[in-house]
C-alpha cells in the first residue's frame, strides 16, 4: 500500500549480466514513438515499459548497464521478466561487427552502448510504426499519444504509465473513430487490419527473418519499411533496412559516400558491405543524428479533413 492509499501490485525481480554495458535510455528509446509515448519512459541508466503480454498486462523496469536489474508488476510480470534480456538488448551480439569504414567504425565506438532490441511485442510496434507511415515525426508522435491515451488503461506498478492500445478494442473501431487522433482513413484501416490479425502477427517472433517479413507484409498496408522498423525493434533483426524511407537513403549516401542525395538502390548498395549488420549501421547513423544537407521547405502538417 502506498502513502496515497493505492495498492501497488506485487513485484517480481531478476538480474542478468551482459558482455558489455548497455545504454538503456538510448536503446529502449527506439521502442518508443518519441519522448511522449505514454507507455515508455527512459532516463539515464533506466527505462520503464508498459506492455500487454500473452499472460496479461505488465510494467517492466530495467536499470543498470553491465548488470541489468529487471523488475516487473502485473499478471504478465513473469513473461516480461523472461523476455527482459531481449527487451533490453542483451541478446544482441555486436562483437562480430567490425566495420572498416572510418566513420562507421567511430560511430560504433562512440555509441557502443546502443543495442538492437527483441521486445517480442510485434503488434505494439506495428501500431507505432503504422501511425508513422507517410507523415512527419511530429504528427506521428501526437497521433499515437492521443490514440494510446484514449484506448490504453493504466498499467500496473508504481510508475504512472498507460498500456498500449488493446488490439481487440482497436479492431472493433470504424475508421472515423481515428480522426480525432489525426489519423486519416488509410492509416486507420491498416491499424484495424493489424489489430484484427494480432495473433498471426505475434507468431512472427518465432520465425526466421524472411518468413517474419513475409508474415508482416501479408497485411495490406504493411510494406517493407514498416516490416523492417518492426524487425529492428521487436524481432532483434540487426540486418533489417527500412527501404522506402523519405530521408534515410539521403543520409546513408551522405555519410557513407559523401553524396548529398541517394535512393533505395544506392542505399542498399552502400550498406551491402555491412551485411548482416545493415540495420545496425542505420541505427548508429540515427543515434548520431547525422543527416544529409537539406534543400527545400519542410513538409507541412496536414489536415485529415476529407481523407
Amino acid at each position: 500500500m502506498t502513502g496515497d492509499g493505492f495498492t501497488v501490485p506485487s513485484m517480481a525481480l531478476r538480474t542478468f549480466t551482459v558482455g558489455a554495458p548497455i545504454d538503456l535510455r538510448r536503446t529502449i528509446s527506439f521502442l518508443a514513438i518519441g519522448p511522449r509515448d505514454p507507455s515508455i519512459v527512459t532516463a539515464p541508466g533506466e527505462a520503464w515499459i508498459a506492455t500487454r503480454t500473452p499472460e496479461g498486462s505488465a510494467t517492466l523496469h530495467l536499470s543498470g548497464g553491465g548488470e541489468i536489474a529487471a523488475e516487473a508488476w502485473g499478471p504478465g510480470a513473469d513473461w516480461a521478466l523472461e523476455n527482459a534480456p531481449g527487451t533490453s538488448g542483451a541478446l544482441d551480439d555486436p562483437t562480430e561487427f567490425r566495420p572498416t569504414h572510418p566513420l562507421v567504425r567511430r560511430l560504433a565506438r562512440e555509441h557502443a552502448g546502443i543495442r538492437i532490441t527483441r521486445s517480442a511485442r510485434v503488434v505494439e510496434m506495428l501500431l507505432r510504426v503504422v501511425v508513422a507511415q507517410k507523415v512527419t515525426g511530429r504528427e506521428a508522435k501526437r497521433s499515437y499519444s492521443l490514440m494510446a491515451r484514449s484506448l490504453g488503461e493504466p498499467a500496473p506498478g508504481p510508475r504512472p504509465l498507460a498500456l498500449p492500445p488493446d488490439p481487440a478494442s482497436l479492431a472493433s473501431l470504424g475508421y472515423a473513430a481515428f480522426h480525432p487522433w489525426g489519423i486519416e482513413r488509410a492509416r486507420a484501416e491498416v491499424l484495424i487490419r493489424v489489430a484484427a490479425r494480432a495473433k498471426r502477427m505475434e507468431e512472427a517472433v518465432a520465425m526466421s527473418p524472411p518468413d517474419a517479413r513475409a508474415r508482416l507484409t501479408a497485411v495490406r498496408g504493411v510494406g517493407e519499411w514498416t516490416a523492417a522498423k518492426v524487425a529492428l525493434a521487436a524481432l532483434g533483426d540487426a540486418d533489417a533496412v527500412p527501404v522506402g524511407d523519405y530521408h534515410l537513403p539521403n543520409g546513408v549516401a551522405w555519410i557513407l559516400a559523401g553524396e548529398p542525395r541517394g535512393d533505395d538502390r544506392r542505399m542498399l548498395e552502400l550498406l551491402e558491405e555491412f551485411r548482416p549488420h545493415r540495420g545496425r549501421v542505420v541505427r548508429l547513423l540515427q543515434a548520431a543524428g547525422i543527416t544529409a544537407p537539406k534543400y527545400g521547405a519542410r513538409s507541412p502538417i496536414r489536415s485529415i479533413e476529407g481523407m
